[in-house]
């Protein structure tokens, strides 16, 4: 067991931690969360033994073998292949030891190295590393390649495979999905699904740490506290516990403020004296509750469009790509397509298809290498480009770079919309270059909301994005009235705001007739056939091509027509679940006001405990329900 036990730590002038205490059970998933600089990171530090408590202990197992990803890449010359079998030391160990005794001529040491080796699953070890680097988007050609050809954000695959290698007790994830794309996350997903040991895991990414987390620690105010379920239960208790603490504190503030008012009257009369003495021990014995400070969720909207062309913009026989030096390349072709008013389109596919590519070509950044891009009239596009943070002037403030592209607008008014973004007062002066990389994330996408779009074009907008700022760019969305194209790998705000999928691959643009679930289940396919020696490419070429297609369809067809009435009878129980848990919380804040037990509301209160008993038994119910349809959706995926 992990143990955290009265853990106190300072950084500088900033305590982070203030006798501070948690406990994981062994197999245990946790994920990790709290605002940024609550010191999440440094409990990774300490989990590692690479910083030291000023106050408390973090006790792990003195056997337990601990993985990390590491944070920077050497640029060797090393295959890809290779650096990540190096990730299994005690194999690497036993190697060297093969290699001594056969330079000693010693045969007993080589035969019990040889042991060792098959021991420690050596002989599938290069098969194992394969896997966990197709898994995150390698191909085959590129397993071979050196580690010091590939970018920044490969590199930091070839890391997570690294730590995925090595044999570990306690699995450190520290945003694991900030450089993958969906289909990398949802296979990674399954992966860590299956880990056997110890996990813990810091993201952003709502549905992964639903997918994979029964337990949530939340970092907040220099503590710790433990939450059992996944992030969305912890949402819902964390709301309950809020309710009920503020009931708590404004009871004692009034028994407080009573006290008082007497010590006040009486503390100099002479017949109260004593009674007076006795209310202040009362006073000073009591465990000051501290008032419920709760960051209000951050909330914006989008601007309401001034037009809304039909069709927004048409693709007639149009191939997408780069000019090089060798001459044309395109990345796809014969793409036709009428983007309607209205549509909310998600795409689909891995990491180097074209989708950032398509979505360039769409924002007019990018010509089109053949074919026609026709706009309708009144369009007004909303570009937010993967790396769109770059765009911004550090500096500028955020009023001046407003104030840059609104010529003849009121300062006052600027101010005011900034403002709605959270940019006040000094802040709205500032020079943008110190700012967090959420914050130049929500400037960006303010000056984008200001020219009132109906096309928004949005290529990965909340890389930089906390959770918070993430569910805030969900709802806004969803109200949005105009027209969406989405890339993203977070899966919550897919769900959440795409009405229809397009798959970008192998040279083409195809609707996907599915949802994420089935695109979920297709890549978990793919992946399955590459383990198997045959590739998604492979499959889908030659004269099989089309049939192919047809039976990948029927498949996906077949298990949603399955899935069907599970999701429906699901989405039924969530609805009477979230009533009930609204009446528990409002019997809950009644039975905690201790006005409810005065003798003139003796009805209300026996009333109030018996629908409370009632509550809880039908929610348990549903709930135990619930477990059970899900779990039968996840048989069928």
């Amino acid at each position: 067991m992990i143990r955290i036990e009265s853990l106190s730590l300072q950084r500088g002038t900033k305590p982070l931690f203030e006798n501070a205490s948690a406990s994981v059970r062994p197999g245990e998933k946790a994920g990790l969360v709290g605002a940024n600089g609550s010191g999440k990171s440094t409990l990774f530090a300490l989990l590692r033994g690479t910083l030291h408590a000023d106050g408390g202990e973090v006790d792990i197992p003195g056997n337990w073998r601990v993985a990390h990803v590491a944070q920077e890449t050497p640029a060797v010359d090393r295959t890809a292949l290779d650096y990540v079998l190096d990730g299994d030391r005690r194999l690497r160990d036993i190697e060297a030891a093969i290699a001594v005794a056969q330079a000693a001529h010693d045969g007993h040491a080589e035969a019990d190295a040889h042991i060792a080796y098959a021991d420690a699953d050596g002989y599938t070890a290069p098969a194992r590393a394969s896997t966990l680097l197709m898994g995150l988007g390698f191909t085959l050609e590129e397993i071979s390649q050196p580690v010091a050809s590939f970018s920044g954000g490969w590199r930091m695959r070839l890391n997570l495979a690294q730590a995925l290698m090595c044999p570990s007790d306690l699995l450190l994830l520290d945003e694991p999905t900030n450089h993958l794309d969906l289909d990398a996350i949802v296979w990674l997903e399954d992966w860590l699904k299956r880990y056997p040991g110890t996990l813990f895991i810091i993201s952003h990414d709502r549905e992964f740490l639903d997918g994979i987390c029964g337990v949530t620690l939340h970092v907040e105010n220099r503590s710790i506290r433990r939450y059992g379920g996944n992030y969305s239960a912890f949402e819902l208790m964390r709301s309950e516990r809020l309710v009920l603490e503020q009931s708590a504190y404004e009871r004692q503030q009034r028994e407080v403020a009573h006290l008082q008012s007497f010590v006040d009257r009486f503390r100099y009369t002479a017949s109260k004296a004593r009674q007076a003495q006795s209310r202040i021990k009362t006073l000073e014995k009591m465990e000051q509750l501290a008032p419920v400070h709760v960051s209000s969720p951050f909330t914006f909207e989008f601007r309401t469009p001034d037009a809304a062309p039909n069709p927004m913009m048409t693709l007639e026989h149009v191939a997408c790509g780069y000019q090089t030096d060798k001459g044309e390349k395109a990345v796809l072709k014969n793409i036709d397509i009428s983007i309607l008013n209205g549509q909310r389109i998600g795409l689909l596919g891995a990491n180097g298809q074209g989708k950032s590519t398509l979505v360039k070509t769409l924002a007019g950044t990018l010509a089109p290498l053949k074919g026609r891009v026709g706009q309708g009239k009144g369009l007004s596009i909303g570009y937010f480009a993967q790396h769109q943070l770059e765009t911004l002037r550090e500096d500028r403030s955020p009023l001046q770079q407003l104030a840059a592209i609104s010529p003849g607008v009121r300062e006052q008014d600027l101010r005011t919309f900034l403002g709605s973004f959270n940019f006040r007062d000094e802040m709205a002066m500032a020079p943008v270059a110190p700012f967090s990389g959420g914050e130049k994330a929500r400037l960006a996408l303010a000056l984008i909301i200001w020219r009132k779009p109906n096309l928004l074009l949005l290529d990965e907008p909340t890389n930089h994005l906390d959770l918070e700022m993430r569910e805030a760019l969900t709802v806004a969305l969803a109200q949005f009235e105009g027209t969406l194209i989405l890339v993203s790998h977070d899966r919550h705000l897919l769900r959440a705001t795409a009405d229809e999928f397009m798959l970008v691959g192998h040279g083409s643009l195809q609707p996907f007739d599915g949802d994420l679930d089935d695109y979920r289940v297709w890549l978990l396919q793919q992946a399955a056939a590459r383990r198997a020696g045959t590739s998604a490419q492979a499959a889908d070429t030659g004269g099989n091509r089309k049939e192919q297609r047809r039976a990948d369809a029927q498949e996906r067809q077949r298990l949603a027509e399955m899935r069907k009435p599970l999701q429906k009878e699901i989405a039924s129980l969530e609805k009477q679940m979230e009533r009930l848990t609204a009446e528990k919380m409002r019997l809950d804040a009644v039975l905690a006001d201790e006005a409810s037990y005065k003798d003139a509301n003796k009805a209300l209160l026996t009333d109030s405990l018996r629908q409370q008993a009632e509550v809880k038994t039908k929610l348990e119910s549903i709930e135990a329900t619930w477990l059970e349809k899900q779990a039968a959706l996840e048989k069928i995926s």
